[in-house]
């Protein structure tokens, strides 16, 4: 067994508050890491191509601190972490499509992004346009009495493409495969040359629902490469907008998981209050989503005094209209039938892919990026995290609910405790190449950001990282077991992100 390497850890307030270091590694040594991964003693953040190699994030949860690897490519071709550990596999799968790079002993070397219709090859290089691939196989399943369902890309309803094939005995699914990348939007090329402004821009346009959480990270990478000290108040003007955020999605997705359960009336009720929130997000900041506002050095919006007074009449209104919800969804039991032991997720499985958010704290695993790797507001605030073991689409509604709850205390705290002051700072090129790491607790989970300056402070490098990477595939173990008509169900307990996905 290859020993395991020295990294340079880094606890929360130090990788956010300076660049952060990246440890060059040995083929042996990266080996080492995806062994500690594959034990559990590591969780994986992200991994990415970067030249001259791959990089992966990884967090130590014991300890709670962060820490950046690299491997060198040696003729082009990394060893392969998803060997070791599957919940890498798709991530370089992407990263090969992007960059290039051959993962020597990968398990599954299809492409993954890249669908045979791009005009170049591997992107982020401007590789010479191919002639396309053959045809994508989906893996076999054997036994007797099987059939495929292919389900989209196209879908019903306003919703973006995804394909899901589906191998069932009669109606109970023996396995789901999923295709995505149709959604993919060439951000990190984009990325590469633009300044901060630009990137932020674009950070904030890859999922969304998430504006806030990306921005957010974003601005959180650069401000770490550049030092930026941010004023107090833009960093609770942040947190207001990221609990808006949270919750106006959470309302929609409690709804429509209901909705997929033939429960219309809650879609209908939820609705109202989530457009509620939408619109008291444009009173107090001028956008509905909060596009834009969040930018490196803080904010472009602040509150004034009508808009701290629609958020508290907010938070009044969904205390006065919420529980009388959750009572009803708690005391229907034809709807109960549908979401209790439906789409179980085993909490070994949740733990080994490090799924964040509802889908991940639906199935024990009890981390949050606000709590565990601890940012400014939140750091000053009373923050319980709800987590629950039965792993249904039961329970990733339950957490929902309580975040929703959590959302408005910590709206309370923040508006009650809002200091005066400046809401940005002044942005300046360090003079020098430096990079930064971005964390940020999304609605979905933790959203992370790992961004590389020049020395005039534009990007050479970007990559963003989707909570749904660690989250699409624990829907197709989820799935198993169950019969089709339940997949929207549980597809929607999940709510992954294409766009995000898909970058």
């Amino acid at each position: 067994m290859s020993r395991m390497p020295k990294l340079a850890w880094t606890r929360s307030r130090d990788f956010r508050a300076g660049p952060m270091p990246v440890c060059d590694v040995s083929p042996s040594g990266w080996a080492a890491l995806g062994a500690r991964l594959a034990e559990g003693g590591l969780t994986l953040l992200g991994l990415w191509a970067e030249a001259p190699g791959v990089m992966a994030a990884l967090h130590d949860p014991a300890a709670r601190r962060v820490a950046v690897a690299r491997v060198r490519a040696r003729r082009g071709a990394v060893p392969s972490l998803g060997a070791i550990h599957p919940p890498a596999q798709r991530l370089e799968r992407a990263a090969s499509d992007l960059a290039g790079l051959r993962f020597d002993g990968a398990p599954d070397p299809r492409p993954w992004l890249d669908h045979g219709r791009w005009e170049t090859a591997h992107p982020l290089g401007r590789g010479e346009a191919h002639p396309g691939q053959p045809p994508y196989r989906f893996l076999p399943a054997e036994g007797e009495s099987l059939h495929q369902v292919p389900v989209g890309p196209v879908h019903a309803g306003i919703i973006e493409p995804g394909h899901f094939r589906f191998t069932a005995q009669g109606e109970t699914v023996v396995r789901l495969e999923e295709r995505l990348g149709y959604t993919h939007k060439g951000v990190e090329r984009l990325m590469q040359g633009a300044d901060l402004a630009r990137g932020a821009q674009l950070a904030g346009r890859v999922s969304g629902d998430s504006t806030v959480g990306y921005a957010w990270a974003f601005a959180q990478a650069a401000e770490a490469a550049l030092r930026i000290a941010v004023p107090e108040r833009a960093f609770r003007l942040r947190g207001i907008m990221a609990e808006l955020e949270r919750l106006a999605n959470h309302l929609g997705d409690f709804g429509a998981i209901c909705n997929d359960a033939a429960f219309a009336m809650m879609l209908a009720q939820t609705s109202v209050l989530r457009e509620q929130v939408l619109r008291t997000a444009r009173a107090a900041f001028g956008h509905r989503f909060m596009r834009d506002l969040v930018v490196p050095g803080g904010v472009t919006a602040d509150l004034d005094g009508s808009g701290e007074a629609a958020l508290r009449g907010l938070i009044g209104h969904l205390r006065d209209r919420f529980p009388a919800l959750v009572d009803l969804y708690d005391n229907t039991a034809s709807l109960l039938d549908r979401t209790v032991a439906t789409g179980w997720l085993k909490p070994d499985l949740a733990r080994r892919f490090g799924a964040g958010g509802y889908v991940g704290r639906a199935s024990g695993r009890d981390f949050d990026a606000r709590r565990d790797l601890r940012y400014a507001p939140y750091d000053m605030l009373r923050l319980e995290v709800p987590v629950r073991q039965d792993g249904d689409v039961n329970a990733r509604v339950w957490i929902r609910i309580r975040e929703i709850e959590q959302s408005l205390s910590l709206l309370t705290q923040m508006l009650n405790a809002l200091p005066a002051g400046p809401v940005r700072a002044a942005v300046e090129a360090a003079g020098e190449p430096r990079a930064g790491l971005g964390l940020v607790e999304g609605f979905r989970g933790d959203i992370l950001v790992w961004l590389a300056l020049d020395a005039e402070g534009r990007i050479e490098r970007c990559h963003l990282r989707d909570p749904s990477w660690f989250q699409w595939p624990l829907l197709e173990a989820a799935i198993e077991g169950n019969i089709i008509a339940d997949f929207p169900l549980c597809n929607k307990s999940f709510n992954c992100s294409y766009s995000g996905h898909d970058l």
